[in-house]
């Protein structure tokens, strides 16, 4: 298993590179635009090509941005709904610039408009974001916590959106280990874990999870909110160690979103506890 980090692009997309191997990570996730505004960024070329050269150098095996939070393709809005669309197809061809290995993204929330309608507008949107999916890039939904009227807070759901658009050949899953716990997995629970992953496989298919997003809880198991906790600080703890461990993840890059010190973000001490839990976990295996 591979660990990084969600890092910041600040300076420049290839700054993340250098902010990952400062860190000891083997992957690394970026925004490819401010997280709190619409407005795309313009990456400059030299800066692609630095990003791509400094990658190489640095032996950094996994690449995958995070679309925007703001983004919600569930949306009842039509001006929300057209502005999350073309952002998410913005961040998809930024992604395929830098050779991303995929798009992380939250569906959006029905906002009240109902699930079948939320899934029908989702589809659509998505239909219209995979055609700017090029090469080896993926897009990949990403399961919530399930607070609201949001989409994608079971394995179900997200099933549902890839049958709709008839097993698409870009369209992937990223399981976070806060968020399953938050909609009621007890990822803490080998068994929980198992029939987790015999979930996905029947409904989804295990070969379009690409990447995992390892994160402790702040909050209760079905506590339906997403409050991340720096590993083993949380009501995971030592617990989370029953997620990495599974077979079916050790081929997978595993992202770290945790709070970090005093908020700062993740650190090469997460990435290190990180590898250390696993190791736990799976020694002798």
């Amino acid at each position: 298993m591979k660990f990084g980090a969600h890092v910041s692009s600040a300076g420049g997309i290839d700054t993340a590179i250098d902010r990952i191997e400062a860190m000891g990570g083997d992957c690394v996730q970026v925004f490819t635009q401010s997280p709190r505004m619409w407005r795309p960024t313009d990456h400059k070329p030299e800066a692609v090509a630095r990003f791509h050269a400094r990658r190489a150098e640095a032996a950094i095996v996994g690449v995958v941005c995070h679309a925007l939070y703001l983004c919600n393709l569930a949306a009842p809005d039509d001006v929300i709904y057209e502005k999350s669309i073309d952002t998410l197809r913005r961040t998809v061809d930024a992604a395929t610039a830098i050779g991303a290995d995929a798009v992380i993204f939250h569906v959006g929330s029905h906002l009240g408009a109902g699930l079948e309608a939320g899934l029908e507008r989702t589809t659509a949107a998505l239909a219209r974001v995979l055609e700017r999916c090029d090469g080896d890039t993926w897009l990949l939904m990403e399961n919530s916590a399930g607070s609201g009227a949001t989409i994608g807070r079971s394995v179900d759901e997200l099933a549902i959106i890839v049958d709709r658009l008839d097993g698409h050949p870009r369209l992937g899953i990223c399981l976070d280990s806060c968020h399953l716990y938050a909609s009621g997995y007890d990822v803490t629970d080998p068994a929980v874990v198992d029939a987790l992953v015999d979930e996905v496989d029947a409904r989804i298919g295990l070969g379009r999870l690409h990447a995992l997003h390892l994160n402790d809880s702040a909050v209760p198991l079905g506590s339906n909110v997403d409050r991340h906790a720096n590993i083993l600080e949380g009501l995971l703890g030592e617990g989370l160690g029953a997620f990495l461990a599974h077979p079916a993840f050790q081929s997978l890059p595993a992202y770290l979103e945790v709070p970090g010190v005093e908020k700062h973000g993740p650190n090469a001490e997460e990435i290190w506890k990180a590898r250390d839990l696993h190791a736990r976990w799976t020694d002798g295996v």
